[in-house]
């Protein structure tokens, strides 16, 4: 067994899940760095993933990789540097497990990301989202569970993972009206439902059966909606939108928007509660 098996799997076992008790998000990012990582590695060493050694992943091989992700790849800047930092992150642990390494993990360590422009964060005003909220069809149960989600989502700003995980049980609709969430970071929190959120969700558990452990906003197969399907709905609802707001056409609206939408209202002094 070479040097690295040993401390590739305590870095995930030990530091990652044990010690910072990482998210699966987190864990599958680091998982598919090093796995691309170790394919490169192993074509331009010659030796197979399994005998790979952490001698052999120095600053130039390292360095190689990444120019491979953008060059060949065509990864964007920030994957590059995302990737980057999953490799810097085992490499600080390996210290202390190969200090006969040290020299070598410590030019690894210094290997900068790369700078790139931010983009701009885009967000849906307050007309924007009227319109997208009458965009589903009512009259259908799926128009009434999409409505309420959309509620939910343009109101609290909870992440798209937290939507599609939460349950009957999350939810408190009686006095002091709020969702419950375990989210980024392991983190519970309640967020406070408004009137109008509350008056969607009353209607939509209302005519759905099921047990505080069955998703909130259930497929019709009764089973969590995926992160592609909530992906799939807002887009097609923001496009019906466009109908009446055509202003929404030259925005990309995706789930993630509507988490910047509650956050750009929460900042803005002027904005009141929907």
């Amino acid at each position: 067994m070479s040097a690295l098996a040993p401390i590739l799997q305590g870095f995930f076992t030990d530091k990652l899940i044990r010690q910072r008790r990482s998210g699966p998000n987190t864990i599958a990012a680091y998982r598919d760095t090093w796995r691309l990582l170790l394919q490169f590695a192993s074509r331009a060493t010659g030796t197979a993933p399994n005998r790979l050694d952490l001698v052999q992943l120095d600053t130039a091989l390292v360095t190689a990789f990444l120019q491979h992700l953008e060059a060949e790849r065509h990864n964007t800047i920030a994957t590059r540097n995302a990737r980057l930092a999953a490799i810097r992150s085992l490499f600080r642990y390996a210290a202390l497990r190969a200090p006969e390494n040290a020299e070598q993990i410590s030019r690894v360590l210094a290997i900068p990301p790369k700078r790139c422009d931010r983009t701009v964060v885009c967000f849906v005003t307050a007309a924007e989202i009227d319109a997208l909220l009458a965009a589903p069809n009512r009259s259908t149960r799926l128009g009434r569970r999409d409505h309420a989600l959309l509620l939910v989502a343009c109101q609290t700003g909870l992440r798209v993972s937290e939507l599609i995980g939460l349950t009957r049980g999350d939810v408190v609709l009686g006095t002091g009206a709020h969702v419950r969430c375990h989210g980024k970071g392991r983190k519970d929190r309640a967020t406070p439902l408004t009137s109008q959120t509350v008056a969607a969700l009353r209607v939509w558990l209302a005519e759905q059966d099921g047990g505080p452990g069955d998703p909130l906003f259930a497929t019709r197969n009764g089973g969590p909606l995926s992160r592609d399907a909530v992906a799939k709905l807002v887009a097609k609802h923001a496009a019906h939108a466009t109908v009446n707001c055509p202003s929404i056409a030259a925005k990309h609206v995706a789930p993630h928007t509507l988490r910047h939408s509650a956050a750009w209202r929460c900042c803005t002094p002027a904005s009141t509660p929907r």
